[in-house]
């Protein structure tokens, strides 16, 4: 009798163990790239972010989970060149009025839940950027080996209120829109 419940034990073992794949897909931080785009009445700006680990995680097919961090003191300007603004736009950027990455060297995103959705799926998370957490949701188009989205982050919720005509008035050709966007690639 001990025998047989210790026979049926290591049957029921295996056979969770080979219906329950977990697996956590380690992104390649050199491979995978940011870019953002942030706008203005006149004009945008364009640039680029690193990000300094992250990871998906799996249950067969199906996402389930997921971290990244993104490395704010990366950040940096793709449209202008140095001597013509590049590094004026950047100071202001990593400032306080903005991103204050000094203070608040990392930004996060946890990912609480993922739905497929066709082909992608509707992913929810914790967003943080400047200690302040508030949630995200967009499309994630996941395959083997790489992810990709790209989503508007509102930055006055972050406290990123410079330039934004929510918040100040009288700006009219200076105003900086309120959301920027994101375009993210990730590698596995």
């Amino acid at each position: 009798m001990i025998t047989t419940a210790i026979a049926f034990a290591l049957v029921l073992t295996n056979a969770t163990a080979e219906t329950d794949p977990i697996e956590t897909k380690k992104v390649n931080t050199e491979k995978s790239n940011i870019t953002w785009v942030g706008k203005k009445v006149l004009g945008s700006h364009t640039g680029t972010i690193a990000l300094k680990s992250g990871e998906l995680v799996m249950d067969g097919t199906q996402l389930t989970g997921g971290n990244f961090v993104v490395d704010m003191s990366t950040l940096t300007v793709t449209d202008l060149e140095p001597g013509k603004g590049k590094e004026k736009l950047e100071g202001h950027l990593n400032s306080d009025e903005f991103f204050g990455t000094e203070n608040f060297p990392q930004a996060t995103f946890t990912i609480t839940s993922a739905i497929k959705k066709g082909s992608a799926y509707a992913v929810t998370g914790d967003l943080t950027i400047k200690g302040v957490t508030h949630p995200a949701t967009f499309d994630l188009a996941v395959s083997d080996n790489s992810a990709t989205t790209t989503f508007k982050i509102d930055r006055t919720k972050f406290g990123i209120r410079y330039g934004s005509a929510s918040f100040v008035d009288n700006l009219k050709d200076n105003a900086i829109n309120d959301e920027f966007e994101l375009t993210v690639n990730l590698v596995f």
